[in-house]
Order: C-alpha cells, then structure tokens, then sequence
C-alpha cells in the first residue's frame, strides 16, 4: 500500500485533470493492485460472513473521480480509494465492512479507516434501528463490547435531545441520538503498509460482525415493512 499512499498524496497535492492525465498509467497500475487485494479481502470476510460470499471487487469499490455538480469543491479527483464489502454490493442498501486507503490523517477523508456499518441510513431503518436499542434491554450494547480495541462509534451529527417518540428518559439514550450505526478505527501507516494486510483487517472485521448482524437485521426488518 506504500506505493498507493504515495500517489494518493501526490495526486492531493495536483489535483487537477493535467496532472492526472500525465500519471493515469500509473494509476491504473495501483488501482488493479487494490482491486485484486479488495478480492483477497472479500475471501476473507466471507470465511466468517458468508453473506458477502461471490462478491468482485466491482461490486465494492468506487470511482476515482468526484462528482463536483453540486459541490463548491471542484476538485475533480479523490484522494483515497476505498471498498465496501457487504452483502449485495455496494448499492444494496445493507450496511458492510468498509476499507480505505488515504493520505494519512486523523479524521476522513486523510484518514486510513476501518469501518463497519453504515453512514446513511433510512427513515424507517433509523426507527427500527431506535426501536431495537430502546427496547432491546442491552443486546446492541453488547454487540459494541465485542469489536476489538479501537473501534468508536461515529457520533458525528448526533441529535442533542431523543427523536420524535422516544421519551427524554428512554433506555440507551446515547445511542438512540445517533443519526448513524457505524463503528470505526483509525489503523497506523505502520499497519496498512505491512504485510499479510487483507488477514489483518479480516481479523479486526470478524469482532465488528455481531454489530454488523444487528445492523442488518433492522434494515432488511424496515425493507420488508
């Protein structure tokens, strides 16, 4: 991945369509690289959730270029490369385990990140998600103490009182004023560039899969409604 880290940085440094141009062959080259590792992950992951089980890298990962039309950034490229492994692919709607490469930072999108969940979620998988933890008497909670050391959940945007109906004094506040269901961790260059990568994420992935299970479960209880 140091190879691919080095491009990110540099593409961040020139992101504009000339630099891009002069260096897409290289690009290409780095970009097959990931596709074939996001494969070695997927085989991976599906060992323990065979729900992602036939996926391609296709399915998973995304386009280099940023969609600039409604953005006041015109910056036409990203400057990370990223995979979504769940179950369907990454336009099913289910939440997954999502692995990204950047230019190194604390925070996304510099950030290299694990994450298990997803960022944006329905109306109607919101309130089943709620509803669960609400009266679930502490079997999310649960799923969180399982995930290795590291992962946080992302409290960005959280709501500061309860959601339409869910008393001020409901069970498991905090995490009913989530306006997602993601856990994430923040790995160390070190990491992400030594070897055996896919196993290793594999490994801190297979800790998230009880959150992940529970995830999935509100969203395909929503879509069935």
């Amino acid at each position: 991945m140091k190879e691919l880290i080095t491009f990110l940085r540099q593409l961040s440094a020139n992101n504009n369509r000339e630099w891009f141009n002069a260096h897409k062959e290289q690009f290409l080259q780095l970009q097959a690289r990931f596709h074939a590792f996001t494969e070695e992950l997927i085989a991976e992951i599906a060992a323990f959730d065979p729900s992602v089980n036939g996926l391609t890298a296709k399915d998973c990962t995304y386009r280099i270029y940023r969609d600039v039309r409604f953005s006041d950034d015109k910056r036409p490229y990203k400057t990370h490369m990223g995979a979504f492994i769940c179950p369907g692919g990454k336009k099913s709607g289910f939440a997954g385990y999502y692995f990204q490469v950047s230019t190194g930072g604390d925070e996304y999108p510099g950030a290299h990140m694990l994450a298990t969940g997803d960022y944006c979620h329905s109306p109607e998988a919101l309130r089943i998600l709620r509803e669960d933890i609400a009266y679930g008497e502490g079997d999310f909670e649960a799923t969180l103490r399982q995930a290795a050391p590291g992962f946080r959940l992302d409290r960005d945007g959280a709501l500061k009182r309860n959601p339409k109906g869910f008393p001020a004094d409901a069970p498991y506040s905090e995490y009913l004023r989530l306006k997602a269901y993601c856990l994430c961790l923040v790995p160390d260059e070190e990491f992400v560039c030594a070897p055996h990568l896919a196993q290793r994420v594999a490994a801190l992935f297979q800790t998230t899969k009880p959150f992940l299970d529970y995830i999935n479960r509100g969203i395909a209880f929503a879509g069935a409604e």
